[in-house]
């Protein structure tokens, strides 16, 4: 009797004590077994506020926020061309709480420009979490310069060697790149002028001290409106619903003349591919929305997401085209 009472208490003990480990140890597993994101994720804008790249990257935040189910900060870490932002997130923890939202083409350039003395290694330090969209660029001249084509350009260029100026908002910009790679296309010398900034440059354009550019559409679009500056070709593929009239380089005889500021947002390599998937699927989702489309499209620009496969094919390309034009033509941070 007494062996079956201590038996049944033993065994009803026993019982109690599993179920109150289960108990115990369930919330842990819970909270381990939480799907990502658990906490708020870091989104690096490399610039300071107010510039293009943060405004885009607020649009891209606030919907990655939305359709991820958690919390997107938006953190400004501005300097070095985009380089300081850019370094911090490759080196941050590879979980996909520190992402970067970069303008690629840029990082792409100055990757190549500044190999040796930057911290990080886009290629090897990042992965792309998706592709968002590109901005347009556009060839432009100074009225001045009696020229409406990309061929009369390269005739005046040919005849005049060493005496045509092209402006740039910078050493590794796709503005500067773009021309560069128009002169190793039409085989011409136009001597490149640097500036800090598209403002100055395009002051500088207007006012006739130097006679060509290539910008971005939202720089120069009220410029070529108001007769400022003659457009020549848009640099896309196809021509675009903000310079409809535009005729491309494609369409002038320059089939390999496509150049475009390209978007994205990059984590630390080693971030776990279906937090990786988890976040290209809702950037995919953000980007397909209509309004999401307008808002980005009122910044000049076209919503293009990308599979993480598809991403990482056109960064790779990207850098292929421009460590080919920096080595063809010998080019300098200068």
């Amino acid at each position: 009797m007494f062996q079956k009472q201590f038996s049944s208490r033993t065994t009803a003990a026993l019982c109690c004590l599993l179920l109150g480990s289960v108990l115990t140890i369930s919330p842990f597993a819970d909270a381990r077994a939480d799907p990502y994101p658990d906490k708020p994720i870091r989104l690096i804008i490399p610039y300071p506020p107010g510039g293009a790249t943060d405004v885009i990257g607020r649009i891209v935040g606030k919907n990655l926020s939305e359709q991820i189910g958690g919390q997107v900060v938006i953190e400004n870490r501005g300097g070095a061309g985009g380089n300081i932002g850019a370094a911090e997130v490759a080196k941050a923890r590879p979980d996909g709480y520190t992402l970067l939202m970069g303008a690629l083409t840029s990082h792409s350039v100055m990757s190549i420009l500044e190999k040796g003395s930057l911290t990080y290694d886009l290629q090897k330090d990042l992965t792309p979490a998706g592709i968002v969209g590109s901005v347009p660029l556009v060839a432009v001249v100074n009225p001045s310069l009696k020229v409406s084509t990309l061929k009369e350009l390269a005739d005046n260029a040919s005849k005049n060697p060493g005496k045509l100026n092209f402006a740039s908002s910078g050493a590794g910009a796709p503005q500067r790149m773009a021309m560069e790679l128009f002169k190793q296309i039409a085989d011409v010398n136009i001597v490149h002028v640097a500036y800090r900034g598209s403002g100055p440059a395009m002051t500088d354009l207007v006012g006739g001290q130097v006679q060509v550019m290539t910008e971005t559409v939202p720089a120069a679009i009220s410029f070529i409106k108001s007769g400022q500056l003659r457009p020549l070709a848009v640099l896309t593929p196809e021509r675009i619903s903000m310079l409809p009239d535009i005729p491309t380089a494609k369409e002038q005889g320059y089939d390999n003349y496509n150049v475009s500021s390209l978007f994205g947002v990059m984590a630390p390599t080693g971030t776990p591919q279906e937090v990786l998937n988890k976040l290209n699927a809702a950037l995919t989702e953000g980007l397909n929305k209509d309004d999401v489309k307008k808002q980005l499209l009122e910044q000049g620009v076209y919503a293009a997401p990308l599979t993480i496969d598809a991403s990482r094919d056109r960064l790779a390309a990207e850098i292929e085209l421009w460590e080919k034009v920096i080595k063809a033509g010998n080019i300098t941070t200068r």
